[in-house]
């Protein structure tokens, strides 16, 4: 994250120096990804490196806007992509896989409602966040009827909506400082949304390098319209992972004020971002998250929050090869 940092490969070892010295140096193999803010340079050496080894190297803005990301040699087996790209001529597939991820995505936002309303400090807090959760029974019933891709995509907008509305009132020890009136983006204009940007962009290049992994293509979804330059799939897979993981993160920082107003800068035209400060708790606060064990539903066991991607692409990879009926999307276990 330092501005003018160079990062190279010795022998066996990453090093990132600036101002002339060697700031950090860890070995190689302990790195799962490598993630470059800003003005950041990069050997030859190391990018040749990291393609041999399958390893991610990720640049982004300054803000954490997604900029470029290196990819090695096209992993997994060509027919799973053919398999795939045939899914998705089927109109009864797509709807199904589509159907699964927000219906996922609604049990996972009320999971975050429900648990933010038996935590409410007011009783206009939890009956608001009561209601929103109430407000998802009722989508998720409209969307068991829906027979088209855009009636679901509807219901994805009018859940978003509904959480988003009710958001503010998740907000308990520093609601005064942190203002929240609703989503906004490209630019955030609110330290919140500044927060959960950058917490979505971490998550979305997690969730390309688990369908990469598995030899899926990340630009081919089947919620999200494909668009070029977009990892439309990623995308699909990052709605089942928002609220328990970018925005139960988002939440946590800022109640237990880990994070405050000073880790954000105003920056020009009302943007609002991390600033270095914000941006280092941040990422070291969302490894640790993926660090936490978590119980995942169909394997029955505990694993990292950082393995759910993987897991996930995985299955979807099962049942487009056919080995498994339905793609079972990540629904979080209620406690």
């Amino acid at each position: 994250m330092t501005q003018g940092a160079y990062v190279r490969v010795s022998h066996d070892t990453v090093r990132i120096e600036a101002d002339g010295a060697t700031k950090f140096q860890v070995p190689k193999h302990h790195l799962g990804a490598i993630f470059c803010f800003g003005n950041v340079m990069v050997s030859s050496g190391l990018i040749r490196q990291c393609s041999a080894d399958g390893r991610s190297l990720v640049f982004l803005d300054y803000s954490g806007r997604f900029r470029a990301r290196m990819v090695g040699p096209t992993s997994g087996n060509v027919l799973l992509r053919q398999a795939q790209h045939e899914a998705l001529s089927d109109d009864h597939k797509t709807l199904e896989i589509a159907k699964g991820i927000i219906a996922s995505k609604i049990k996972n936002t009320r999971a975050v409602l429900m648990r933010g309303a038996r935590e409410a400090k007011t009783e206009t807090a939890e009956t608001t966040l009561r209601n929103a959760a109430q407000g998802c029974n009722q989508t998720m019933k409209r969307l068991a009827r829906s027979d088209n891709l855009n009636l679901v995509r509807g219901h994805e907008g009018d859940i978003a909506h509904s959480y988003f509305q009710s958001f503010a009132h998740l907000l308990r020890t520093n609601a005064g400082s942190f203002g929240f009136s609703g989503r906004n983006r490209r630019p955030p204009r609110d330290p919140v949304n500044a927060l959960l940007s950058f917490l979505y962009a971490l998550l979305t290049s997690d969730c390309v390098s688990a369908l990469e992994g598995v030899g899926l293509d990340p630009q081919m979804g089947f919620l999200h319209a494909i668009r070029p330059g977009r990892p439309s799939l990623a995308l699909d897979i990052l709605e089942e992972l928002r609220a328990p993981v970018a925005d139960r993160l988002a939440l946590t920082l800022i109640n237990r004020k880990e994070v405050t107003v000073h880790d954000f800068d105003q920056e020009p035209g009302g943007a609002v971002g991390l600033n270095d400060t914000g941006r280092r708790k941040t990422v070291v606060a969302y490894q640790k998250r993926k660090a936490q064990e978590i119980r995942h539903r169909l394997l029955d066991r505990m694993i990292p929050v950082g393995l759910i991607p993987h897991v996930q692409a995985r299955l979807l990879a099962r049942h487009l090869r056919g080995d498994l009926e339905h793609y079972i999307p990540y629904t979080t276990v209620n406690r």
